[in-house]
């Protein structure tokens, strides 16, 4: 089965650079009207001017999604708009690295907030709406982050894991109560984004932890990968293509993510005997 986009109402967060805008761009080229959402203003009428000249209907909203009033705002003024919402991508994430015991309770509440509870606000507001307009596609953006662990990005694994949890639930109660609202949740990993300078948005008197040495030279090869990964516009158009198709898992090198899983998995097998 396909799902035809054509005419319909996208809603993004985080959509003012990066894997945001790069949807924005690839469901506007498929002809859907778009409600960017971003708390970056000024980045913000910049993209929707970049979708509107596409020739789709497109506003912004100035938005944490970190409050859930604000994400409440967002489905109000889409609905105001353009009276209906098919697709939503809960896609806004921000992201600074640090050893888990280091960092500063601001430092994990922030990165909680906005990366996994942003997106469960986006499911509780707009989950039901497509429930009850039987149709549509909720979307949320995970990371490769969310299939494994690893070093100085303790938090940032925590709530992308979460992300994974919770839109493998949202699926599986979809497809529990036999509705044809699907989910999806993308899994990339390094896209050339501006997600490592995201800190510029935090409360200017959050406490934060100092990098030391170790962790300044992984965040260094960190913005390095970062700078040399995939597209978000490649990543744009991965993700609409897993909408149309109406398919859950979305990654960006499918065949490095899967080894990766698998590793995992072996290394389960091996700490327990499973001969039983």
């Amino acid at each position: 089965m396909t799902y035809e986009v054509a005419g319909k109402t996208a809603v993004i967060t985080g959509a003012a650079s990066g894997i945001g805008l790069g949807m924005a761009k690839a469901f506007a080229r498929a002809g859907m009207n778009l409600v960017l959402a971003d708390v970056d203003g000024e980045r913000l009428d910049e993209a929707v001017a970049i979708c509107a000249a596409i020739g789709v209907g497109a506003i912004g909203v100035a938005a944490d999604v970190a409050e859930p009033a604000q994400v409440e705002q967002i489905a109000e003024r889409t609905l105001s708009e353009f009276g209906s919402v098919h697709v939503v991508s809960n896609n806004a994430g921000v992201g600074i690295s640090g050893p888990v015991d280091e960092m500063s309770l601001d430092d994990w509440r922030w990165i909680i907030d906005v990366n996994l509870w942003g997106v469960i606000h986006g499911v509780r507001t707009f989950l039901p709406l497509l429930r009850a307009q039987g149709e549509g596609h909720l979307t949320a953006t995970a990371s490769m982050a969310g299939l494994a662990g690893g070093p100085m990005l303790g938090a940032y694994h925590v709530a992308k894991h979460g992300v994974v949890g919770l839109m493998d639930s949202v699926r599986a109660e979809l497809e529990l109560a036999g509705s044809p609202v699907r989910a999806s949740v993308l899994c990339p990993g390094p896209v050339d984004t501006a997600v490592v300078g995201s800190e510029r948005h935090r409360h200017p008197d959050s406490q934060r932890h100092e990098r030391g040495e170790s962790e300044q030279r992984f965040w260094d090869g960190l913005v390095s990968a970062l700078a040399s990964g995939m597209n978000p516009d490649v990543v744009g158009e991965l993700v609409l293509s897993a909408v149309e198709q109406e398919r859950f898992w979305i990654l960006t090198e499918p065949n490095e993510h899967v080894t990766m899983v698998q590793r995992r998995l072996d290394a389960i097998r091996a700490d327990n005997d499973l001969s039983g």
